[in-house]
């Protein structure tokens, strides 16, 4: 299994972030049903004021293959273009668990 994790940093006030973030997050959640390699996905936004990262996924999949399906998905695409010019900062990585 790879579990594919993003944070993301977005950009504007504290309130505008956090409608980024929401609207980011509802649309992320959305994808399983959409993307059958997709088998699961967790999406968190910080309630910490004093932290600067303002959303964070984790998504899983079979194989490294599946998450790059997952990301060129024309359904994920259409959640990224939520953040198109919004995005601040975004780290990534991307690894093999063991179930």
């Amino acid at each position: 299994m790879t579990r594919h994790v993003v944070t993301f940093r977005f950009l504007g006030t504290p309130e505008e972030r956090r409608q980024i973030a929401t609207k980011f997050r509802d649309a992320l959640v959305a994808l399983p049903s959409e993307i059958e390699c997709l088998k699961a996905i967790q999406v968190g936004i910080t309630e910490n004021p004093d932290e600067q990262w303002d959303l964070t996924l984790i998504a899983d999949a079979a194989t490294p293959e599946d998450i790059a399906a997952y990301s060129a998905h024309p359904a994920h695409l259409a959640a990224v273009e939520i953040i198109k010019g919004l995005k601040a900062d975004r780290a990534c990585v991307d690894y093999t668990i063991e179930r």
